[in-house]
């Protein structure tokens, strides 16, 4: 029986790429062991043990991105970290990372107890701990073509999609149109009428949400419908018809495919699942950060299914303004989607397969 840990939380992007590669490797290898590495402040306190997977926790280690007392603590902070990893590991036969805080120091006690590291990267700007991590290892995936650094030779594998989402690209296949109505319907909107499903992210955004509660009325009053994400940290405004909000969807499959613009955040998931479920997206990446947020749309942007706009310049006026050319271009987008990711879980549960083969004495043979 193998033992596999899987090093990924805090938010949804590292997440649901793990849960979907977890669930695939589960489904090959009934008999493995899993366990997944997380800390006490990020979601995969709820999602992994619900997903049905053991979880254990680790001190968060937090890089500050300007010089700031916490940068005092960290090597300490790091040091404990990687011990607590080092524990949690013992007798795994293979770790597979998919970055974040968790990430780091959980690569270095890998690197420690010569345990085979498989890594994966969601972003087409590769975080600091999957850098840090692929000195350790050659096994390397891809969601997007990286330009520079070890990862870049990396296998591209796609961005492994939660199941909901691939279910209902199968189904929606098979008509578009009808598969955006259902789902409209579905969620108790009127099928015909241009609906915007606005999102922020697992934890929502307070920039977006302020932009939506000061344009919604005028949206509405230009007949548009609204599904509003704000995020379950938020103060949840009151829903009445033509506009609904919630602390967190559950569903997303549904709300994907009855939109007709989607406003959100461009994270690696969520760039991987507009495109899975042939959306236009209006972006306004996260302004922090390595930039990742505005290299994950390109390839939206080319297929002319996305345009970006910087968060500063994000305001109600303009969404006014420009929201009858959003729904105009959303309208005139490509309808199908894409099949790229449905793949990427199997692809990547190969290489874990493969670093395994290698790490045995006679090569697997």
């Amino acid at each position: 029986m193998k033992r596999i840990v899987f090093a990924g939380g805090g938010t949804t992007g590292h997440i649901a790429p793990a849960l979907a590669v977890a669930r695939q490797w589960r489904s090959s290898h009934p008999d493995s062991e899993i366990i997944f590495v997380g800390t006490s402040e990020g979601l995969e306190t709820r999602l992994v043990p619900e997903a049905g997977f053991t979880l254990s926790l680790i001190t968060k280690v937090k890089v500050a991105r300007s010089l700031s007392p916490s940068l005092l603590i960290l090597p300490f902070t790091f040091i404990k970290s990687v011990a607590q990893a080092f524990s949690i590991l013992q007798g795994a036969d293979l770790l597979i990372g998919f970055g974040g805080y968790v990430s780091g120091p959980t690569y270095l006690a890998a690197a420690l107890r010569r345990i085979p590291i498989v890594i994966h990267e969601a972003n087409a700007h590769p975080g600091i701990a999957n850098r840090f991590g692929a000195r350790f290892t050659s096994h390397l995936a891809i969601a997007y073509s990286v330009k520079t650094g070890k990862l870049s030779g990396g296998l591209l594998a796609g961005l492994p999609l939660k199941q909901d989402i691939a279910s209902a690209y199968t189904t929606a296949s098979k008509d578009w149109i009808s598969a955006r109505q259902q789902a409209k319907s579905k969620l108790g909107f009127d099928p015909h009428t241009p609906l915007i499903f606005v999102f922020g992210g697992s934890q929502g955004s307070m920039a977006i949400n302020k932009v939506m509660a000061a344009s919604r009325n005028q949206l509405m009053h230009k007949g548009v419908q609204i599904l509003h994400g704000v995020g379950a940290q938020n103060e949840i405004p009151q829903s009445e018809k033509n506009y609904q909000a919630l602390s967190y969807i559950s569903d997303m499959s549904t709300a994907y495919l009855a939109a007709d613009l989607i406003i959100a955040r461009s994270g690696a998931v969520t760039c991987s699942e507009v495109n899975t479920l042939g959306k236009y997206a209006l972006f306004i990446p996260l302004p922090v950060g390595n930039g990742e947020q505005q290299l994950n749309a390109d390839s939206l942007i080319k297929q002319s299914r996305a345009e970006i706009i910087e968060q500063k310049s994000f305001t109600s006026d303009w969404l006014i303004a420009n929201v009858d050319r959003l729904l105009e271009k959303a309208s005139l987008a490509p309808i199908a989607g894409s099949h790229r990711d449905l793949e990427a879980a199997s692809k990547i549960v190969g290489l874990m397969e493969f670093a395994l083969s290698e790490s045995e004495p006679d090569g697997g043979k």
